[in-house]
Formats: C-alpha cells, sequence, structure tokens
C-alpha cells in the first residue's frame, strides 16, 4: 500500500485514510490506485464488513491533485474511476468521516459512500462551476438523490461552500461530531453495522442502491434473487439461534 493511503483494519471496519496532509489529501495518480486497492481488500476480505475513508491532517480532501494533473496523471483507475471509488464504490457499506473540508472532488467522493459523520465545523462544496468547469465526478448525479431537488440545485449552480450543520439539515449528514471526533463517530457507526451479518449487510446495501432502477413490476423478484440466499445461508439460522439462546451471534459469512 502506497504512503498516501494507510490502512487499518479494526473490529471488522476497514479505515482507509487520504494520506497527503501537505497538499489537502488531493487525489493523484498515486492516491487513487491505493485507495483502490484498499477497497478491493474491503470487499474481498470476509473479516472485513464496513469501512471508512477519512484524511489526515484535519481536512477530507480538496479534490483532484492540479500540479499532478498538469503534469499529465489521471486521478483515476479502470472500474473505479476518480479516486478509486467514484465509479464503483464498493459492494460493502462504507462512512466518510470529515474532517475541515470535503470540496470538488473531495465532496464527490463522500457522496459516493452509504453515510457521512462529519464535525459540525467541516465544510463540503462543487466549487467547479466558479472555475468554468463541470462537477464530473459523479457529484451532479447523486446529490439530487441525496438531497432535496432545489436545495442540490442552489449548491451545484452557486458553487459555493456548505456548513456541516446545513448539510446535516437536510439530511445527507447522518452524525455531527466535535472537531477531530468524525473518525471517533464514525468508528461508532461503523461497528454497529460491523456487528450485523455480514451476507444480509452486503445484501441490505446493494437492495437500497438497485431498486431504484427496478420496474415496478420487477422489483420484488429482483428484492428475492439477493435476498433469499441470504436468508438459507448458515449465518440467517446463526441469527435466529443466538436469539432464541440469548447470545450474540458468531457470523460466519456463509
Amino acid at each position: 500500500m502506497s504512503d498516501s493511503v494507510l490502512t487499518d483494519a479494526v473490529d471488522g471496519v476497514l479505515v482507509v485514510t487520504l494520506n497527503r496532509p501537505d497538499a489537502r489529501n488531493a487525489i493523484n495518480t498515486e492516491t487513487a490506485v491505493a485507495v483502490g486497492a484498499a477497497l478491493d481488500r474491503l470487499d474481498s476480505d470476509s473479516s472485513l464488513v464496513s469501512g471508512i475513508i477519512t484524511g489526515a491532517g484535519g481536512t477530507f480532501c480538496a479534490g483532484m491533485d492540479l500540479k499532478a494533473f498538469l503534469a499529465g496523471e489521471k486521478p483515476s483507475i479502470p472500474g473505479r474511476g476518480f479516486a478509486g471509488i467514484v465509479e464503483g464504490p464498493p459492494a460493502k457499506p462504507v462512512i466518510a468521516a470529515i474532517e475541515g473540508y470535503a470540496i470538488a472532488g473531495g465532496f464527490e467522493i463522500a457522496l459516493a459512500c452509504d453515510m457521512i459523520v462529519a464535525a459540525d465545523n467541516a465544510r463540503f462544496g462543487l466549487p467547479e462551476v466558479k472555475r468554468g468547469l463541470v462537477a464530473a465526478g459523479g457529484g451532479l448525479m447523486r446529490l439530487p438523490r441525496r438531497i432535496p431537488h432545489h436545495v442540490a440545485m442552489e449548491w451545484a449552480l452557486t458553487g459555493d461552500l456548505v456548513t456541516a450543520q446545513r448539510a446535516h439539515e437536510v439530511g445527507l449528514v447522518n452524525r455531527l461530531a466535535e472537531p477531530g471526533m468524525a473518525l471517533d463517530a464514525a468508528l461508532e457507526l461503523a461497528r454497529a453495522v460491523a456487528a450485523n451479518g455480514p451476507l444480509a449487510v452486503a445484501a441490505t446495501k446493494r437492495i437500497i442502491v438497485e431498486a431504484p432502477e427496478w420496474s415496478a413490476a420487477e422489483t420484488f423478484d429482483r428484492q428475492r434473487e439477493i435476498s433469499v440466499p441470504v436468508r438459507e445461508s448458515e449465518d440467517a439460522r446463526e441469527g435466529a439461534t443466538a436469539f432464541k439462546e440469548k447470545r450474540a451471534p458468531r457470523w460466519r459469512g456463509v
């Protein structure tokens, strides 16, 4: 793993830290490759149930590294896109833990995550229009799905920065934390997810993500394709047995 991205596995949670604080954790090719590798690990390691993406040095991410871009680098990888995530998020749930600024591509990384925890002094924004550019890393597609249409239009068309409190008010941020405590709050949330059956967690995320694209006629058939294998798994029997025996379940992921 590159030094530009650090990883740490704890209690079934993979913490992925963007580690370029001198560049405000901006994304270059090396960082994108390393994030993609970390998410491949999250998806392939049966001991991991959920993940967190955060930034070192008191900020989340300032987006694309413009110096690297001007030098000819591409801050994306095949299959996962910009920053190793925006076009191909992991199958397992991932939380953005945000301190400081999540702007431009940094905001788009957060939007590619399933939940957001932010310090109450954090700031979000898609300022591309202020520079005559388009936020093409998924932000314009995901933002209107996360918050009311007209609010998304205002944020995207003005390019203004948005406070964490405002983002929380409109439902974009799940939890607010004291400055410096976003990662701790995200770990609390991630551990709550990781305590559940790993097959059920992955299937639940998949249904929530995919269901809006299903037609009304196929909805329940498509859901059955995902949910029935989980219901017939050993983990499902273990969950029922643990409930009956009044003990914590021992998940095996099968």
